[in-house]
């Protein structure tokens, strides 16, 4: 069973930085693409960001020069740094594993809380 456990969510002002990281378990984890997503209540799930097999990253218009993706395949884990964090970043961050044309959540994958406020 593919898992998954992120963290380095938390409270911070704006303007601050945190890293948000994602170990997964039960998969060639280097032969997937791997995203960040994040929700708020009522609204849909959102790609934050996207880092292929080969590194290549892709990121939404509102995160462009703020969020930098990255992986390490030695260690399976996927992590985030998040910089000039504004209000609107506020939401729960969530690891997802891309196949073929759509994403999952792993197992166990709770999602962290990142909350930007003053």
């Amino acid at each position: 069973q593919v898992q998954a456990v992120e963290s380095g969510g938390g409270l911070v002002q704006p303007g601050g930085s945190l890293t948000l990281s994602c170990t997964v378990s039960g998969i060639l984890f280097s032969r997937y693409a791997l995203a960040w997503f994040r929700q708020v209540p009522g609204k849909e799930r959102e790609l934050v960001a996207r880092i292929g097999v080969g590194g290549n990253t892709n990121y939404a218009d509102s995160v462009k020069g703020r969020f930098t993706i990255s992986r390490d395949n030695a260690e399976n884990t996927m992590s985030m740094q998040m910089n000039s964090l504004k209000v609107e970043d506020t939401a729960v961050y969530y690891c997802m594993i891309q196949h073929g044309s759509t994403y999952e959540q792993p197992a166990g994958g709770q999602g962290t809380q990142v909350t930007v406020s003053s």
